[in-house]
């Protein structure tokens, strides 16, 4: 089934405004011409799409059905327009990334500001999150590209060659910790306190839970799980909590003297990260510029 573009815009424009009325407005065309449109999309697919209540245009099944298809086909097609922009010598559009908290603590801001200098008139759009998260982001076409740590490729997500780099995760503490006045301090020391960490199945959690096993520990009690990065370092600095946490993500409040690392002698704990894109359809232009600049960066990284 064929859909016209003008039609799903303006399903879509009456989901996201809830009315008839400021729909039509934001699209700036008449309340009775938004509705024709609608009905002739319902007429193709044989059943309504909204029912009116008190509070406004609520969706029917059939509706509730069309939505993310709409929403995908929405967003291929402002993609499509950024691309032909981009080929017209326009260079407008929005770079559309996300990021692990490690890579959106440093990597990210160098490569937007490197493309932003050579293409003022760009946007970008991030969004920070844990990989399931990101993972969902990219399928459903809200971002383009993802930087996260570097796992096995799947039907619809594939990473980046040449684009990958390297990263260390600490135990990292307050600098009045107690732990700090220990000489010696092992690893086995940080299990009697209280650790907050990002949820379990996440990245940082398993690789801590690794780091653990691979020295004959238990994984240590994680009594805070929270993804908020931010509520993390908090826990850090002003509640006494223990936290594993890559390098980049509390550079600031280490020269800040707020927090820092752990002296546990032997501990290694580097992670590989890369760069990932949906397996199918072409990068935006965009895209394919905040590509480069992290090809360039993670080059020197090696």
């Amino acid at each position: 089934m064929d859909f016209d573009g003008r039609q799903l815009s303006a399903f879509l424009a009456i989901v996201a405004h809830g009315s008839l009325g400021r729909a039509a407005e934001v699209l700036h065309i008449t309340q009775p011409a938004l509705s024709r449109t609608v009905k002739r999309l319902e007429g193709q697919l044989g059943a309504p799409l909204f029912e009116r209540n008190s509070k406004g245009m609520r969706l029917t099944p059939v509706g509730e059905a069309l939505l993310p298809h709409a929403t995908l086909m929405g967003r291929v097609a402002d993609h499509a327009s950024e691309e032909i922009n981009a080929l017209r010598g326009l260079a407008k559009g929005t770079i559309k990334v996300g990021g692990i908290a490690s890579a959106v603590s440093l990597i990210l801001p160098l490569a937007l500001h490197r493309v932003f200098t050579q293409w003022p008139n760009l946007q970008a759009h991030v969004i920070e999150g844990v990989w399931d998260r990101l993972a969902e982001a990219l399928t459903k076409h809200e971002i383009d590209l993802a930087l996260g740590v570097a796992t096995i490729e799947s039907d619809e997500i594939v990473p980046i060659p040449d684009c990958d780099w390297e990263d260390k995760s600490y135990i990292v503490a307050a600098m009045d910790h107690p732990l700090r006045q220990k000489k010696d301090l092992q690893l086995t020391d940080t299990l009697q306190h209280s650790w907050a960490c990002t949820p379990r199945g996440t990245a940082p959690f398993t690789h801590m839970q690794q780091t653990f096993k691979s020295h004959g520990l238990p994984c240590p009690d994680v009594v805070v799980e929270s993804r908020s990065i931010i509520a993390l370092k908090s826990l850090v600095s002003h509640a006494g909590f223990l936290c594993w946490m890559a390098g980049p993500m509390f550079e600031d409040e280490r020269l800040a003297q707020q927090m820092d690392a752990l002296p546990i002698a032997g501990l290694s704990t580097t992670r590989q990260l890369t760069v990932f894109r949906r397996r199918n359809g072409i990068l935006p232009g965009p895209a394919l510029k905040l590509l480069e600049e992290l090809r360039q960066l993670t080059k020197i990284a090696k």
